[in-house]
């Protein structure tokens, strides 16, 4: 891509136009000069005269220079002239290597990011109110961006079957293996084991529970229904099962080497190898999976809950006072909160964040260099000169206006610094 074709700003073109008229100034006066000296001699327009000429030839030679950093003087093709155009890449490759060397180098980077603590400044920043606001703001127009691109046939069908080829690809059957055999390390599973003992036991000593199952028991007792001994039948049925279940759940508890407990060990190891090295059980569990994933009731269960939480979605965030936005504000404040007060965490991230700098700043450093070379390479030359002239062309200027009346006031000091030689020399 070319920069844009830039014409030059007002000021720029009014320095130029003041630049030009103090020259065209200076020839005004020189001519004066040298007429009124012939016709009327006196020492001051010699002064004059002086002034004029040499004002001339610093406004010409400044003019000159000026402009061949951008083009040829005239059109005339006067070798060192064009410096930009002619030189456009060795420019772009000299920028290059001074950016990366004195502003990217791996000290100079290090050392600014120790100076700018940057978790500090995180955390006050993301803990000011209006800033977690913002960055909700900002998030809330990101999601309600995607809801609508989810919301197409396209992009859902797309991402529908991108998640059943994923979910195809994962092997379910090592993977819950993997799982289950990091829950039953060092014993986990029979935590989970007491647990459910507990509420199991805690569930039968409800009394809703107990008559559940007495009036369960009492309609299997038809031929004690007639003589009314059905309901006193199972209340002792319920109480002698309740009694038996609550009695063998705590000789679980209380024995770790029960042999319930045993054999529930070894089902859960042996269930968790199975999982990971039994070829036919994988084959099993993927034939489940793929029927399950192809099932039209439960494609279009699991899509109907898809679009109701993608308009609820949408219908939320699109309200002012959105509760996901404002919970994502909540959360955003709090972490900046909760890093401001936590010393430790700042100096944990600042560390990590020197630490992972050089590499990246190594890493990346050449790809900057080599970006803006190209980046340069690719730009027309004209265009290229043209903008940057359009860019400092005012402050140029001033190097022809400066040249102007310092030549002319060097003209004057050399010619009276050559009146008086002659002065003294007579």
């Amino acid at each position: 891509m070319q920069p844009t074709r830039l014409s030059l700003s007002k000021p720029t073109a009014d320095m130029k136009r003041l630049a030009l008229g103090l020259l065209v100034a200076a020839a005004t006066l020189y001519v004066l000069a040298v007429v009124l000296q012939t016709t009327r001699p006196h020492a001051t327009w010699s002064y004059l005269a002086a002034f004029a000429e040499a004002a001339m030839v610093g406004a010409v030679a400044d003019w000159f220079a000026v402009v061949a950093l951008f083009r040829h003087p005239l059109g005339l093709p006067i070798p060192h002239t064009a410096i930009i155009p002619e030189n456009k890449d060795r420019i772009g490759e000299n920028l290059a290597n001074f950016l990366c060397q004195h502003f990217l180098s791996t000290e100079q980077v290090l050392g600014k990011l120790a100076q700018l603590d940057v978790p500090g400044k995180l955390a006050r920043w993301l803990a000011t109110p209006a800033h977690a606001e913002r960055v909700s703001t900002q998030l809330t127009v990101v999601a309600q961006w995607a809801l609508r691109a989810l919301a197409t046939p396209q992009v859902r069908d797309f991402v529908q079957q991108l998640a059943h080829k994923g979910l195809r690809r994962i092997a379910i059957a090592p993977l819950t293996g993997q799982v289950l055999s990091g829950m039953t390390h060092d014993g986990r599973h029979q935590q989970l084991l007491d647990a459910v003992m507990l509420q199991v036991a805690t569930w039968l000593g409800k009394e809703g529970v107990q008559e559940h199952v007495t009036e369960v028991i009492a309609k299997e007792l038809r031929t004690l229904r007639y003589v009314g001994l059905d309901q006193v039948a199972a209340r002792m049925a319920t109480g002698k099962l309740v009694h038996a279940v609550a009695n063998t759940l705590r000789d679980m508890v209380d024995d770790p080497q029960h042999e319930l407990r045993q054999r529930f060990d070894g089902f859960a190891q042996d269930f968790v190898q199975r999982l990971q090295h039994d070829p036919a059980l994988h084959e099993r569990v993927s034939q489940w999976r793929d029927a399950l994933l192809t099932h039209p009731a439960v494609s279009g269960y699991v899509q109907q809950l898809w679009d109701e939480f993608l308009q609820w979605l949408a219908q939320d965030l699109a309200q002012p006072d959105s509760r996901l936005a404002t919970q994502v504000a909540s959360i955003v404040q709090a972490i900046g909160e909760h890093l401001k007060a936590d010393a430790a965490l700042r100096d944990w991230l600042q560390a990590e964040l020197l630490r992972a700098a050089p590499a990246l700043v190594d890493r990346h450093r050449d790809d900057i260099r080599r970006y803006i070379v190209a980046r340069v390479h690719q730009w027309n030359a004209q265009e290229l000169s043209q903008e940057l002239e359009a860019h400092i062309g005012r402050d140029l200027q001033f190097i022809r206006i400066n040249g102007t009346l310092v030549g002319g006031l060097i003209g004057v000091l050399i010619h009276a610094l050559t009146q008086a030689a002659l002065a003294l020399a007579a």
